[in-house]
C-alpha cells in the first residue's frame, strides 16, 4: 500500500507527465500547421486570352515568386475572331486571380462569360491604346503587330498586376521595364532594316497588319481576305488580280496560321511570289517563349527587306 503522501507524489507526476506530453503534441501541430500553409500557400494564377498576351505577360511576371502564367487557349489558336470558350475554358478562368487580355473588341466571345463572373479582375493590355478603323468603320484589334504598341501593351499588364498583386508590384515594373527595353532596341533594329527598300506598296493576307505598315511606312493596298478563313469571292479576287498587275506589286504576304490557296491563285495568274510574315498568334506556352515575338519580328523584317527591294 502506497502512503498518502506518496499517492499524491505519484498523482502529480502523472499530472506533470499528461501537460508535458499536451505541450509536446501542440508544438508539433503547430508546426505541420506552419509547413502546410507554407507549402500550400495559393499562387497568384494569371490567365491570358491568346499567344501575344501571354508572351507579354510571362515577361512582365519573370522570376516573380508565386506566380503561375496559364495561356487560355491551345497553341494552333489564330486570332480570336471567331473562338468559342469549352469547359476547359470555363475551369481554367475560375482558377484566375487575373485574366489578361488584349482588349480592341478582340475577345468579343468573353463578353457573356465576363458578366457571368463579375469577380474576375480582368487586365485590359490595349487600354488607351489608339485604335485604327477600316473602311467601314470597324475598329482594328492586332494592336500589338506594331512594336511601339506592344511595349504599351506590355505597360499596361505591369501596372494593372501590381495594383492587383501589390506585394509584386516593384518586380513587375521592372520585368516591364527591362523587356521594354530590348523592344525599343529591335524596333530602332526593325526601323534601319526596312528604311531601304524601295518598294512599299504591299498585299497582305487579312487584317492583322495596319499598325505593322503605320509603323514601318508601308502602304497596305489590297487584303486577300477580309475575314481570315474566309476565301474571297470571285469578284474580290478578280479585283486584287488587278491591284496587283496595275501597282506592279511583286509580293504577296500571307501567314503561316492560315491556307494559301487564294494568294496561290493571285500569284500564278500576276507572277507576284508569295512571302510569308508572322502576326504572332500562335505558339507554344513553353518556358523558352520569352523571346518569341522578338524573334519573330526580326524574321519578319528580314523576309520584308527580301521581298521588297
Amino acid at each position: 500500500m502506497l502512503s498518502k503522501m506518496s499517492k499524491l507524489a505519484f498523482f502529480l507526476l502523472l499530472i506533470g507527465s499528461v501537460l508535458l506530453t499536451g505541450c509536446g503534441s501542440q508544438n508539433k501541430t503547430s508546426e505541420r500547421s506552419v509547413n502546410s500553409n507554407a507549402e500550400g500557400k495559393k499562387k497568384f494564377v494569371v490567365v491570358t486570352s491568346f499567344y501575344p498576351v501571354y508572351i507579354a505577360t510571362i515577361n512582365v511576371t519573370r522570376d516573380v515568386p508565386g506566380v503561375e502564367v496559364i495561356n487560355m487557349t491551345k497553341p494552333q489558336t489564330g486570332c480570336l475572331h471567331d473562338y468559342q470558350l469549352t469547359p476547359e475554358d470555363l475551369k481554367t478562368l475560375e482558377r484566375a486571380n487575373a485574366f489578361v487580355i488584349n482588349g480592341a473588341g478582340m475577345e468579343a466571345f468573353l463578353d457573356k462569360t465576363l458578366q457571368q463572373q463579375p469577380q474576375l479582375k480582368v487586365i485590359d493590355a490595349s487600354k488607351d491604346i489608339p485604335l485604327l478603323t477600316d473602311q467601314t468603320g470597324e475598329q482594328n484589334p492586332h494592336v500589338w503587330v506594331s512594336i511601339t504598341n506592344h511595349i504599351l501593351q506590355v505597360q499596361n499588364i505591369a501596372g494593372q498586376l501590381a495594383t492587383l498583386d501589390s506585394a509584386n508590384a516593384g518586380q513587375y515594373k521592372k520585368n516591364a521595364e527591362e523587356y521594354n527595353n530590348r523592344l525599343a532596341v529591335l524596333r530602332d533594329s526593325l526601323q534601319k532594316t526596312v528604311s531601304g527598300v524601295s518598294q512599299r506598296d504591299i498585299i497582305t493576307f487579312h487584317e492583322a497588319f495596319p499598325y505593322f505598315a503605320k509603323e514601318f511606312n508601308l502602304t497596305i493596298v489590297a487584303v486577300i481576305e477580309r475575314e481570315p478563313g474566309t476565301d474571297p469571292s470571285p469578284k474580290e479576287l478578280a479585283e486584287t488580280i488587278e491591284t496587283v498587275k496595275a501597282s506592279r506589286i511583286k509580293a504577296l504576304f500571307a501567314e503561316p496560321q492560315y491556307s494559301t490557296k487564294a494568294a496561290q491563285t493571285i500569284a500564278r495568274e500576276t507572277g507576284a511570289k508569295i512571302y510569308t510574315l508572322d502576326p504572332i498568334v500562335t505558339g507554344e506556352a513553353k518556358p523558352g517563349a520569352y523571346d518569341d515575338y522578338i524573334r519573330a519580328m526580326e524574321k519578319n523584317a528580314k523576309t520584308l527587306r527580301e521581298a521588297l527591294q
